[in-house]
Order: C-alpha cells, then sequence, then structure tokens
C-alpha cells in the first residue's frame, strides 16, 4: 500500500521542480516589456497548452492502448504513459477504451522528458480526499467486506480500513462471516493518514435509518392495524416484535386461540410475522399485539360445531400422564383422559400407545365454551365390550373363572380379557361369617359364580358364591316357626345374650331379657361358651338373617305351665302343638 502523505510529499517536489524548469525555459527567451512582440509559432503552440504541474491530479484521455503501457492526452504538448498493469483486471484484461476519461495524476517525467502518469496514485490521494470529506461532513462512503480479521471485518473503500464488530450491526452478530463480499455503506468514526488507518462503523448508519423508519412507524400506529414484523426476541411469556423502529410485545395468551406453552417451540428469531396492533401508548410507545385476533375465535361457536356425543377426527399434540391432548383444529384442544382411552386395557402411560402427530377418531364427551376446555373419548369410538358382556351374561348365569387377586373385601375373577367380576365378602357364604376371604380361597384358583348384576355404566361386573347354592333361609321360616324349640350349642357370650348354634352356620340370639325367668345381671353367670341349650323360637327374619330365641319361655313350659295356653297364644301355631309337646317329651327324657 501506497502511504499517502508520502505521496504528497513526493508531488509537490515534482511540481516545483516543473515550476523551476518552466521558469528556465522563460528566461531563455527575450525579455519583454510586457507587451507580446514577434512570437514564433512553437512559442504560440507550447502557450496554447494546458498548463501541466507534476504532483498534480488531471483528467485525460485514453488514446492509445499498448501491451506495456496506455498513452492518455493530458492536454500538454506530448502525450504521457501509465504502465499498463495499472490499469488491468484479475485476470490481466485492459479495464479502459481508446477515448475513455480518466484521472491521473502527473508524477514524473522519464529520461526522454516524457510525462509518466499513475491512476493508482491519484485514486488513493482522491480516495484520502473522499475520506477526510466523509469524516468531516458525516456523509456515508461505500465501501466492500473483503475478510474477517480480529475483532472484525476488514473493508476495502479505496483504501483499506477497519470495522470493528460492535459496529457492524445495532445488535450483536455472532456470524460475521455473513458479511464477506458485500458492499455497504458506512460512516468514518476515525482516521489517520499518516499511519493509512480509518475505522468504520455500520451501526451508525443503521440507528439514523432506525430512527428515520421509527418516526414513520409512530406516525402510522393505530389500534386495529394490522402489520408486518420481525422476531426480535422470544421468552415463556410471548415474543417481542420488532415493527420498525419500535418493538411490540406479542404476549403468549395472544399468539393462539388454543394454548400455547412455549413460544420457541412454534417461533424463531428473525421470523417475519404478520400481527394485529391491540393497544398503543404513543406516550410511552408501548404496543401490543395479537395473532390470534387475526382469525375468528373458533370457540365462540365450538358448541355448535362439536355437539356432544358426535365423533371427528384429532391430531395427537401433547401426551401426559393423565391423558393426551387432541387438536381438532387450529387453536381447539382437548383432553382424552387416561380413563376415557380404552375400556378394559389398563395402560401406565398414554405414550406406551400413542404418539405426537397421530391422527385419531374421538368423542366429544363435554364442551366448555368458557373455560375453553373440551372433554373426548377415544374407547367410545369402539365397541364397549361391557355392553357385550351384559348380553353374554344374563344375570343367573353361572360362570368359571380364576381369581386374580384377593383383598379384604371380597376377591375377582377374570371371566372375560380385560374383564374382573367382583365376588364381595358379603357373598361367598350362606352361612359362615367370614373376616376375609383368604380364609377360604387363594389366588389362581378355580372356582364357580353367580352373575348377579352387570353395570355398564359404571363397569361393574358383580359375583356370587353362595348363590350358586340354595339360600338355606328360604326353609328355615318354615322350618322353624314361632314356638318350635330347639336345643343348640351356645358359641358366644354377651353382655346382650348369647348365641346358639341351631345347624351348621346358623345362629339365633337368646337375649339376657329371655335367658331366665330370674333376673340375669350377667350372660356368663348363667352359661358358657360349648353349653347345650334348649330355647322356644320367639321369631325369625329371613331378610335380616335373624333368629330370636327364649330360654325362659322354654323353662315355663317345663315348669308345667301350660303348652297348650302358650303355643295359644303365639300367632300362626295352631297345628304344631302335637310336635311341640312331642319335642317337650324328647328333651325331658334326654335331660
Amino acid at each position: 500500500m501506497v502511504n499517502g502523505d508520502n505521496l504528497i510529499l513526493e508531488s509537490q517536489e515534482i511540481s516545483e521542480q516543473g515550476a523551476q524548469e518552466s521558469s528556465q525555459e522563460n528566461v531563455s527567451g527575450k525579455k519583454t516589456s510586457g507587451k507580446e512582440e514577434d512570437l514564433g509559432f512553437k512559442e504560440l503552440y507550447e502557450k496554447s497548452l494546458q498548463n501541466v504541474q507534476l504532483g498534480e491530479i488531471v483528467t485525460g484521455k485514453v488514446v492509445q492502448i499498448n501491451n506495456d503501457v496506455i498513452m492518455v492526452d493530458v492536454g500538454w504538448k506530448t502525450e504521457g504513459y501509465i504502465p499498463a498493469r495499472e490499469l488491468k483486471d484479475d485476470k490481466g484484461d485492459i479495464i479502459v477504451n481508446v477515448g475513455d476519461d480518466i484521472e491521473v495524476l502527473v508524477d514524473k517525467r522519464d529520461s526522454d522528458g516524457n510525462l509518466v502518469l499513475s491512476r493508482d496514485k491519484a485514486a488513493k490521494i482522491k480516495v484520502w480526499d473522499d475520506v477526510k470529506n466523509a469524516y468531516e461532513q458525516n456523509i456515508p462512503i461505500k465501501g466492500m467486506v473483503l475478510q474477517r480479521v480480529k475483532g472484525g471485518l476488514s473493508v476495502d473503500i479505496g483504501v483499506m480500513a477497519f470495522l470493528p464488530g460492535s459496529q457492524i450491526d445495532i445488535r450483536p452478530i455472532r456470524d460475521l462471516d455473513k458479511y464477506v463480499g458485500q458492499s455497504m455503506m458506512f460512516h468514518v468514526l476515525k482516521y489517520d493518514r499518516k499511519r493509512s488507518n480509518v475505522v468504520l462503523s455500520r451501526k451508525t448508519i443503521l440507528e439514523k435509518e432506525r430512527e428515520s423508519v421509527r418516526k414513520k412507524t409512530l406516525e402510522d400506529m393505530e389500534e386495529g392495524n394490522v402489520v408486518e414484523g420481525i422476531i426480535k426476541n422470544i421468552t415463556d411469556y410471548g415474543l417481542f416484535i420488532d415493527l420498525g423502529g419500535i418493538d411490540g410485545l406479542l404476549h403468549v395468551t395472544d399468539i393462539s386461540w388454543g394454548r400455547i406453552t412455549r413460544p420457541s417451540e412454534s417461533f424463531s428469531k428473525g421470523d417475519k410475522i404478520q400481527v394485529k396492533v391491540l393497544s398503543f401508548d404513543r406516550e410511552k410507545e408501548r404496543v401490543s399485539l395479537g395473532i390470534k385476533q387475526l382469525t375468528e375465535n373458533p370457540w365462540e361457536k365450538i358448541s355448535e360445531k362439536y355437539p356432544v356425543g358426535s365423533i371427528t377426527e384429532g391430531k395427537v399434540v401433547n401426551l401426559t400422564d393423565y391423558g393426551v391432548f387432541v387438536e381438532l383444529e387450529p387453536g381447539v384442544e382437548g383432553l382424552v383422559h387416561v380413563s376415557e382411552m380404552f375400556w378394559t386395557r389398563e395402560i401406565k402411560h398414554p405414550s406406551k400407545v400413542m404418539s405426537v402427530g397421530e391422527t385419531i377418531n374421538v368423542m366429544v364427551l363435554d364442551v366448555n365454551p368458557e373455560t375453553k376446555r373440551i372433554s373426548l373419548g377415544f374407547k367410545q369410538t369402539t365397541t364397549n365390550p361391557w355392553e357385550t358382556l351384559k348380553q353374554k351374561y344374563p344375570e343367573g348365569t353361572v360362570v368359571k373363572g380364576v381369581i386374580r387377586n384377593i383383598t379384604n373385601f371380597g376377591f375377582f375373577v377374570g371371566v372375560e380379557d380385560g374383564i374382573d367380576g367382583l365376588v364381595h365378602i358379603s357373598d361367598i357364604s350362606w352361612k359362615h361369617t367370614i373376616k376375609h376371604p383368604s380364609e377360604l380361597y387363594k389366588k389362581g384358583q378355580e372356582i364357580e359364580a353367580m352373575v348377579l348384576n352387570v353395570d355398564v355404566e359404571n363397569e361393574k361386573f358383580s359375583l356370587g358364591i353362595k348363590q350358586v347354592e340354595k339360600n338355606p333361609w328360604d326353609e328355615l321360616s318354615s322350618k322353624y316357626i314361632p314356638g318350635s324349640i330347639i336345643k343348640g350349642k351356645v358359641t358366644n357370650v354377651t353382655d346382650f345374650g348369647i348365641f346358639v348354634e341351631i345347624e351348621e352356620g346358623i345362629e339365633g340370639l337368646v337375649h339376657i331379657s329371655e335367658l331366665s325367668q330370674k333376673r340375669v345381671k350377667s350372660c356368663s353367670e348363667l352359661y358358657a361358651v360349648g353349653d347345650i341349650v334348649s330355647a322356644v323360637v320367639k321369631s325369625i327374619d329371613v331378610k335380616t338373617k335373624k333368629i330370636r330365641l327364649s330360654i325362659k319361655d322354654y323353662e315355663s313350659a317345663n315348669d308345667g305351665y301350660s303348652v297348650n295356653q302358650y303355643i295359644n297364644n303365639k300367632e300362626n301355631v295352631g297345628s304344631n302343638l302335637g310336635k311341640v309337646m312331642a319335642d317337650v317329651k324328647i328333651m325331658d327324657s334326654e335331660s
């Protein structure tokens, strides 16, 4: 690179040398008294020529092109010449034609007195003049980015200049390589001609342009306008949009009529988007924007479009442990709760059976426009196996199955694939009181049970084991009529009375008031578990499975009390007098 200051000093020396030579030529002629007298043709010709000074930049015309030199007429008595290398491109081709006007520096005279011209030196001197003018007048100068260098970019503005990374753009730039090869306008921040040092800024150009655009944007900004912007920043609560010198906020709730959890999943920095101005504070320069407002609110007529019970197609957009979110249309999502996915199949997580992006059919179960919630069902689009079960196993059907699970309230029996029936602890035996089903049954055991009920709505299948056999209580009401005398073993002694086993699994209660004709303070005073007692049946309730007994009445009859009178005082005992008397005689003989 040629140093501009050295070039100027050299040009000044050449100019002084040319002036001295010109004065010597004038001295060699005749002295005049201020009047031109008897001038020869040669003197008149030379006087008519342009007074060319060495070191001066002049405009000349290309008159001849040779391999080594380019001849240029600068208005002097002979043409000057430029070395051809100064006017060749990268391929080695001459870049000027005969007749072209070019600016050149009158550099020097060769040994033959011919003018040596320079296009390069003229250009460099002019560039520094342009740099100085651009700096002093604060006007832009054009340049091309050549390469990335440490801390910024190298720019060709006629001389090499430096563009710091902080002065490339208004925003921080990570990828500087994308600017290489681009022509741009720059401001000159500072320059040093002696050191050939120039520092540029593109940021100031952009800031000035931004301010101009900003004023125009503010003038045109109105609520309700639809404008185009560029996404400047993305946060969890929304997007900041550059509208042209002023930023607006697009809140996450105004992006879509549906639910947006992470704006970064749908948008990227630098994207161009159209938005609607929702509100504008001119004084504070605050702008609220919306995208969903550009379209009709789908929730206004949602109940009409998706009536309850209708089946529609949707796309799976999210999977959670409690269900699947399905997009019915842009901005409208519904939830298929995990309980509404399958009739009988149990799943650990919806992701095991479905995937995001999958298209499925769903039934609309409920629509709430106010809360913007739609409940959907997936299993409802398939045949309900509980309906089939009800038809296949009507009440009273005896089925076989394997015990799959035992609990304290009963056990579950596998009858159909995915459907278990429950045998409640109260439906295991007619006679026995069972504390825990495991006393009689174990997991994996095959049993027979009767279908008691199939509740399709609540998806419950009730079974019973005792119902397979005839209910013994149906016979007890005729077998043990009031007034009958029984003999049994005491199975339990309580504060309020004693329990007597009439037959296997059938017990009756002798209340403390029915133990004796005498006053009894404690049942244990008279009886203990295992004692054999006789008693009269006072009443029997088949529904509640309760039998009331009386030892006191039996003793009265045994003490000579008129049994006939005793029986006649009871209801519905007329024909049983003979049976009672016979039982009394038998009891007496046994005792």
